[in-house]
């Protein structure tokens, strides 16, 4: 059976337990052993072969006992309560590797590497993202308040603006560098304080990422 084709362009925001610059990004190992993470994406246009995905949020949540490489993993998707049963099953099998290249995209590597798979819930996501100021609002009530903000000089105050290029990343081709701060209740449960955030302009398909996904 062919695959079905996807694409999906809009805007990200991430964060994860490393410190700031995150050593996944540079083939590292992360910075207290482990990896947590979670991602929030407003998916400004998007299609599922004819399943229409535009103006819907998505999040994915992440926990690994040692490097994301290691594997056994656990993952958990909340897709947008709007969607309807079509839309939830596309941006499901999207952000779970399916109808997807191999080691195409992120969400194939993390699924892969993910062999404790949590069900889907279906929520109001709240996404608020302005990239220019370097701040971001992920809720979801009851059950996660998740916010970013740009890296501050610890002894001046001012912002410091920095961003990771990745020419041949999975994810993204260029991502501004923030702080975030998450609380998850869930399944998979979170406390993360002025940890490394990133916000980043996504343009996926089945084939990875496109070329003018840069920010």
């Amino acid at each position: 059976m062919a695959m079905v084709e996807w694409r999906v362009q809009g805007r990200e925001f991430a964060n994860c337990n490393c410190a700031y610059g995150c050593p996944c990004q540079f083939n590292a190992l992360p910075t207290y052993g482990s990896c947590e993470a979670i991602n929030g994406f407003q998916i400004d246009k998007g299609n599922f072969g004819d399943v229409s995905l535009d103006g819907l949020r998505a999040i994915a949540l992440y926990k690994w006992p040692g490097p994301v490489h290691l594997g056994n993993g656990t993952m958990q998707l909340i897709i947008d309560e709007r969607a309807d049963a079509r839309q939830r099953d596309a941006l499901s099998r999207i952000m779970s590797g399916q109808e997807t290249n191999d080691m195409a995209t992120m969400w194939w590597i993390y699924n892969a590497m993910c062999p404790n798979k949590l069900e889907p819930v279906f929520k109001s996501i709240r996404l608020e993202m302005d990239f220019k100021a370097r701040t971001a609002q992920l809720v979801v009530a009851g059950m996660i308040e998740s916010s970013g903000e740009p890296i501050r000089n610890a002894v001046t105050g001012a912002e410091h603006a920095i961003n990771i290029n990745l020419p041949h990343g999975f994810e993204y081709r260029i991502a501004e560098v923030a702080s975030g701060t998450t609380k998850a209740t869930g399944k998979i449960p979170l406390d993360l304080k002025q940890s490394h955030a990133h916000f980043a302009k996504i343009n996926l398909s089945q084939n990875g990422v496109l070329d003018e996904a840069a920010a």
